[in-house]
């Protein structure tokens, strides 16, 4: 039997801005519009620190790679 890793990538398909939300909702299988929402969400909550973690996912984060 072989397990396939499951990778988190940046999206090149569902992208916005960097592919970051886009990727994180292919990681999960949930609606990218979902990850976009909590994800601006939790930006206003924290009074801006969720556009820094997204500028820092989108350096960390590889892009994913073409098929």
């Amino acid at each position: 039997m072989t397990k396939s890793i499951k990778r988190l990538y940046r999206s090149r398909k569902d992208k916005v801005l960097g592919g970051v939300c886009g990727g994180i909702a292919e990681y999960l299988d949930v609606d990218p519009v979902v990850v976009r929402l909590i994800w601006a969400i939790a930006t206003l909550i924290s009074m801006g620190f969720g556009i820094i973690a997204y500028i820092i996912a989108w350096i960390v984060i590889p892009e994913e790679p073409k098929r």
